[in-house]
């Protein structure tokens, strides 16, 4: 099953061209709180809670340990200093179970970062980040303090997300008072 998916996820990547995601700047993000991991470490993560600390980078990704998904777990794992410079935390959603994600946080995320358990796929539903069969779509949002989202994508590719939630990061605190 996971052999058939990482081969699909390849595919998609090579043919699939960015698309805004249907949740748009200027929407509510909607709150969520759901069993996460950092680091092989779970804990109960609640975006209200992390939105007090600042704008939140909320991605989502397929499946855990596959090829698409691994890549972007180590570019965000890499990028978290800049992310952090900016004033900004990240965290990664799949329907993954919860051990999965202990092993994909600490290994893949390199114990930078927390990903979160989506399993009923209640918060993906909210984010229009079903793709099929259950997985999540290849969706990042930027999400200000005030819950509103400042910025989507959607690209099946991981190589531009992190770039580009970075800069949309970067306009958005330029605007600050």
């Amino acid at each position: 099953m996971k052999t058939r998916f990482a081969a699909l996820c390849s595919i998609l990547s090579i043919v699939a061209a960015p698309a805004l995601a249907d949740l748009k700047p200027g929407d509510k993000a909607p709150d969520f709180t759901t069993r996460a991991s950092l680091n092989g470490k779970e804990f109960t993560y609640r975006l209200a809670d992390a939105l007090r600390q600042g704008p939140v980078v909320v991605y989502f990704y397929p499946q855990a340990f596959t090829k698409g998904c691994t890549v972007e777990a180590h570019l965000f794992a890499e990028a978290i200093d800049r992310f952090k410079a900016l004033g900004a935390t990240v965290i990664g959603v799949s329907n993954d179970p919860i051990d999965v994600l202990n092993r994909f946080s600490a290994s893949e995320c390199a114990g930078r970062f927390p990903v979160a358990s989506d399993a009923d796929r209640r918060i993906m539903k909210g984010y229009d980040a079903v793709l099929f069969a259950g997985w999540a779509d290849r969706v990042s949002y930027v999400v200000a303090p005030d819950g509103t989202v400042i910025y989507a994508y959607s690209a099946m590719s991981p190589d531009r997300h992190v770039e580009n939630t970075l800069s949309a990061l970067r306009e958005w605190r330029a605007r600050q008072p």
